[in-house]
């Protein structure tokens, strides 16, 4: 069921394709640059889907969409006759900062002309937008924000109250013998316990073993650690999401990671699922690298 349906729209280098990408990010289908023409074939496609993938949308439309750019306006009225729930989200900049972002990008404005003056393409597009400007839902002027604050913004107008569902976080348990994962933002080191590895008992299972996990998990220093990591992690959450970061990536390693290291991402999967639900997902990158050697 179709439940969202955002037009992004705007002048041309005020951040339209930022918006799109991070519209994108919080799990909106999206495509960007569609020819009005074909809104009414991509929304009547969009209605007959069953795919719950599809249930938010969003279109980026600009000026390069050509001379049938000044047909949406009645594409747009038609939709709100078919009770579709489509809103407009309008970015805008000064002109004064367009023309400097232009001028940094060396690129030439979609409406210059023969002269090539990026200063009269920028008044010729705010004049064409100025009716789909005022019936914008949402109008975004970027001229003095960062890239967080837009994507802050965005998501404020966008979430429908889910605070951190657009931060993945995943939680990846590695040995330290085949490497730090190259894309982890936070790693953590639990080659100061002791390693099941050398308990004979133990030694060929891993860390998704009740009886690997109790052993890890029986000393005290174990415990204050899983406390005191789970506690840093909720705190950096929120203020990663504040930031505008889509995906953190908790990287905790031992030596082989099978035993420790698995043991501990289990747990703080434990701790952060009930909070952060389908946000989270676990990966055990190493679990079976060192047995398969030990073994050759």
């Amino acid at each position: 069921m179709l439940n969202k349906f955002v037009i992004v729209t705007g002048m041309s280098g005020a951040g339209k394709t930022s918006a799109v990408k991070i519209l994108e990010d919080m799990g909106y289908y999206c495509v960007d640059n569609l020819p009005v023409s074909l809104i009414p074939v991509f929304t009547q496609l969009i209605l007959n889907s069953a795919d719950d993938q599809h249930s938010k949308v969003a279109l980026g439309v600009d000026i390069r969409s050509g001379k049938k750019f000044d047909e949406l306006e009645a594409v747009l009225d038609e939709m709100k006759h078919d009770e579709i729930p489509v809103e407009i989200l309008f970015m805008d900049a000064s002109e004064e900062v367009l023309l400097k972002r232009y001028k940094e990008t060396r690129r030439s404005h979609p409406l210059s002309g023969k002269d090539g003056s990026i200063i009269d393409g920028i008044r010729a597009e705010k004049e064409c937008l100025e009716g789909l400007r005022r019936r914008a839902d949402y109008i975004l002027d970027t001229s003095h924000l960062l890239t967080r604050d837009t994507t802050r913004t965005i998501r404020g107008i966008f979430s429908e109250g889910d605070d951190f569902n657009n931060l993945m976080i995943s939680i990846m348990s590695f040995g330290f013998k085949f490497g730090i994962p190259n894309e982890a933002d936070l790693v953590f080191d639990v080659r100061f316990l002791p390693n099941p590895y050398y308990v004979e008992q133990l030694k060929k299972l891993s860390g998704n073993d009740a009886s690997v996990a109790d052993y890890v998990m029986s000393f005290d220093a174990a415990k204050e650690f899983i406390e005191k990591l789970s506690d840093m992690v909720k705190f950096l959450i929120p203020r990663y999401s504040d930031e505008g970061k889509n995906r953190l990536l908790i990287a905790i390693g031992c030596t082989g990671g099978r035993h420790r290291s698995v043991t501990f991402a289990n747990a703080l999967y434990r701790k952060l699922s009930p909070i952060y639900e389908s946000s989270v997902r676990l990966e055990h990158r190493d679990i079976e690298k060192d047995l398969r050697i030990k073994e050759m």
